[in-house]
């Protein structure tokens, strides 16, 4: 492909953390806050997943799943190793995480977000346990997650604190099609 048929582009600076919890956890899972329930969507439709992909991720610079084509998506959605769970809060969406076991023994929670209105009611730590018990309950060896500079400043504390530990960080640039059109903090930017 030619540079002339290339979408501009948005280069990003990132730092990703990857993380890993080799035991589940000992204490109690916490309860969700009321009125707020956690369903899987076995039926996600691509439309579905983008919205709440965009809803949860515009704000943290989630994109390569927006690059994705649609029939590509559809067949993840579809196949019976990826897992997408909505955190409803009074019925409505409000955050949403995805548990994929192709990499067996390993379980990986690819996605795990809340969207803006979820933020600081104290959900955060409940569903993010919520979804690792979810993964220990597929019987792997190994639950894991990255998260990086670009995700809600509390990611990586929230992570640590539910029992993930750091395995390694890496510095990344990523190329952001600006079709996109996602707001790209400044200290992102290269």
């Amino acid at each position: 492909m030619s540079l002339a048929t290339q979408d501009p582009v948005v280069r990003v600076g990132v730092t990703v953390t990857f993380l890993r919890m080799e035991r589940r956890p000992a204490e109690p899972l916490p309860p969700l806050p009321p009125g707020v329930v956690v369903t899987r969507d076995r039926w996600c439709s691509v439309a579905q997943y983008r919205h709440l992909y965009r809803a949860v991720g515009e704000a943290h610079v989630w994109w390569l799943r927006q690059t994705m084509p649609d029939h590509q998506l559809a067949a993840m959605l579809r196949d019976p190793r990826i897992s997408i769970h909505v955190l409803r809060l009074n019925d409505a969406p409000a955050g949403f995480y995805e548990l994929d076991r192709t990499p067996w023994p390993a379980v990986n929670l690819s996605y795990f977000g809340l969207m803006p209105q979820a933020i600081g009611r104290g959900i955060g730590f409940p569903f993010l346990r919520h979804a690792v018990d979810a993964a220990w309950g597929m019987g792997p060896r190994t639950v894991t997650v990255n998260t990086c500079t670009a995700d809600h400043p509390r990611a990586l504390p929230t992570y640590l604190r539910a029992g993930f530990h750091k395995l390694r960080e890496v510095d990344e640039v990523w190329n952001v099609p600006t079709r996109l059109g996602l707001p790209i903090p400044e200290r992102l930017r290269v």
